[in-house]
């Protein structure tokens, strides 16, 4: 017998991701037979009543996806079940103990991190923190490093390092995984992945949407804390690592570790230099106006709603490469990529006369809106001239491009994969506690030169790419950011 209990399972990330996801995986076989899932929260509400809202946040997304069936959602039902407690109180939760028993249960935070430390005492206390049990924590855990320990020791009092999950929704992303598959599958990738070959690296996370009423917690992350520290790192990491010597989860995120140590520390003397804040005002976006950040808060504030960043590794296989990181609200599109842009060939012999356009090789992996991996190379231009014309052209190395008449999978909830592997105990996907340490001494290092330099945010107008000053982070060494039609 196995359990999953929501704790905050009336909650937005419950009811638009987890709930669905749980679903998609009933829909495809791939829960146990006896799984119970169990929402938890102070509402006070019956089981009926928590199905019907189950329902209604589930059935729009699945039919969305044309995965909806009757028959798939009662056999969901009938796991289901609910239970009004408080959770930072162990006497609440002994009832929540005695509906699963001796089974084994995964707990999954979607509650605030401030909760963490109150609510895994109370846990440990109801019986709810057993060897078969394990707990999925949500980001952001803490702003800093200080309070990321502060929470994690209170974690730690409870649980073992095995049993904690902690989840970043952007490893669940099939193309990520693929990141893996391309990257340590095939040998042609591999021996180029260095500082002999590569230029740079660009990682690209924009939102078009603003922060809106959501300002009380962005005003104490900002983009740097609530976007860089996890996602960004994460991606950064994946790209960058070292082969592991297997797919064992401690050798992944051993290498992963070692990324994190290598990176250079930012200076305040070298913040101006290598770090850029903005921070959109009132215009105009998709014909629309909008409110700057400002007016959505009510009164002035040097929070950073964008954030780019050049980040140096400093060991063999990236000396002298630098990664480009920047995220930010009110960008002209949502995109999420990275760009593996590869040095230009050593003599071109098509440099003179007019042989149309000559570009350098880039790896696209796009993670949003849509999935895709794609080659940027140089081909020959059809056609009888007498000089030989090139053009680039784009390789797609994603799924079922070679069966033009293939169906394509349906594109997955991130946190599908990735509820799946916490149930089964597979941690690969998940955030080491030494980990996330080292990548909040590097962003504590960043907010601490900004601090130290005054170093406040630029104005950026709504359906830009950020400030100016974010083109300038990498035309002053002759580069530029990707853009869509590149």
């Amino acid at each position: 017998m196995a359990a999953i209990i929501l704790f905050g399972g009336g909650g937005d990330l419950a009811m638009r991701m987890l709930l669905p996801s749980l679903y998609f995986l009933e829909r495809d076989g791939l829960l146990a037979d006896e799984l119970k899932i169990i929402g938890a929260a102070r509402s006070d509400e019956g089981r009926d009543e928590y199905v019907a809202k189950v329902r209604d946040a589930v059935q729009p997304r699945a039919e969305s996806d044309n995965a909806w069936d009757e028959d798939v959602w009662r056999r969901m039902e009938t796991r289901l079940d609910y239970l009004a407690v408080d959770a930072t109180d162990a006497e609440s939760l002994k009832p929540l103990k005695a509906k699963v028993g001796d089974d084994e249960v995964t707990s999954f935070l979607a509650v605030s991190p401030s909760l963490y430390g109150r609510i895994v005492t109370a846990m440990k206390v109801a019986g709810l923190a057993e060897r078969n049990s394990r707990l999925v924590v949500e980001k952001p855990v803490g702003r800093d490093l200080k309070s990321f320990r502060e929470i994690d020791d209170a974690v730690a009092s409870a649980f073992r390092e095995e049993q904690v999950f902690r989840i970043d929704h952007y490893l669940g992303k099939e193309t990520v995984q693929n990141l893996i598959a391309l990257r340590f599958g095939n040998t042609i990738f591999e021996p180029l992945w260095n500082n002999l070959t590569v230029d740079h690296v660009q990682i690209t996370v924009g939102e078009t949407v603003g922060v809106g009423d959501r300002w009380p917690y962005y005003d104490e992350y900002g983009a740097l804390r609530d976007m860089l520290q996890n996602h960004l790192l994460q991606l950064l990491c994946l790209v960058a690592m070292e082969p592991p010597s297997d797919l064992d989860p401690d050798s992944v995120r051993n290498e992963k570790v070692k990324v994190l140590r290598s990176l250079r520390p930012i200076t305040h003397e070298e913040a101006e230099r290598v770090t850029v804040r903005g921070q959109y005002v009132a215009g105009e976006l998709e014909g629309k106006p909008v409110k700057g950040y400002d007016d959505e808060r009510g009164e002035p504030s040097d929070t950073e709603t964008f954030v780019a960043v050049r980040a140096d590794i400093d060991n063999w296989r990236w000396a002298g490469v630098p990664f480009y990181m920047r995220t930010g609200k009110r960008m002209p599109e949502k995109r999420t990529e990275i760009v593996i842009q590869f040095k230009s060939v050593p003599h071109s012999i098509f440099a003179s006369g007019d042989r149309g356009e000559v570009c350098d090789n880039r790896l696209v992996i796009e993670l949003q809106p849509e999935e895709d991996i794609s080659l940027s190379v140089m081909n020959k231009r059809p056609g009888l001239e007498r000089s030989m014309q090139l053009q680039p052209i784009k390789m797609s190395l994603s799924w079922g491009v070679d069966d033009k008449d293939a169906r394509p999978p349906r594109r997955r909830i991130a946190y599908e994969r990735l509820l799946l592997d916490a149930m089964n105990g597979d941690n690969t996907l998940f955030v080491r506690r030494d980990e996330a340490e080292q990548a909040w001494k590097w962003v504590d290092e960043v907010s601490e030169a900004w601090e130290d330099a005054a170093f406040k945010p630029h104005d950026y107008q709504p359906g830009t790419w950020g400030p100016d000053e974010a083109e300038m982070l990498l035309a002053r060494t002759g580069r530029r950011w990707n853009t869509t039609d590149a």
